[in-house]
């Protein structure tokens, strides 16, 4: 995925997850609070280091991870 100015991947940060703008935020974290119903406002509430577009970017970043494809790599046996 191509412009993630907010998603991060560090191995020294919650073990290479994407997160939030290094923060130990993880876009997993978003995704949760989002499925478990809160909104926009109820989480940059909960976390007022946050911004809209965060949040916003987190679950685009998700919903394009989502839709990938892992493909078997063959063995090279014949």
């Amino acid at each position: 995925m191509e412009n993630l100015k907010r998603i991060t991947f560090n191995p020294e940060i919650m073990g290479g997850k994407p997160c939030i703008r290094g923060m130990r935020v993880t876009v997993g974290m978003i995704v949760g609070l989002v499925a478990s119903g809160h909104n926009t406002q109820e989480i940059l509430a909960m976390y007022p280091y946050l911004d809209a577009e965060d949040i916003e970017e987190a679950l685009h970043y998700a919903a394009w991870r989502v839709e990938e494809i892992e493909v078997p790599l063959a063995t090279g046996t014949a």
